[in-house]
């Protein structure tokens, strides 16, 4: 996308898309760091539900089925902490830039 500011156009940065994934318990990788506007996708690998869930539910994935996928598009930066509710020593950080 083009942007025009003061008679000057200039590219929007591009954004990525990022892959989490949910086996045996843990999220790989456990620390991400990802750039405001990318696109993070948490992948279940587990045959049991599971959840990616900040405390102050800056997001919330509901329940991941065996399987399935969630995304999250990175809007505000921040260091976000984040839980599965299902099996809450499975802990994970996003780091947004």
């Amino acid at each position: 996308m083009l942007t025009v500011a003061s008679g000057y156009a200039y590219a929007a940065p591009p954004t990525a898309s990022h892959t989490v994934i949910i086996e045996a318990l843990r999220y790989s990788p456990p620390t991400i760091e990802v750039n405001k506007g990318d696109t993070i996708v948490w992948r279940n690998k587990d045959p049991f539900p599971h959840t990616v869930t900040t405390q102050n539910r800056a997001f919330d994935s509901g329940q991941i089925a065996e399987g399935k996928s969630w995304k999250f598009k990175a809007k505000q930066s921040g260091e976000f902490t984040y839980i599965c509710t299902l099996h809450p020593t499975m802990k994970g950080t996003l780091i947004v830039k």
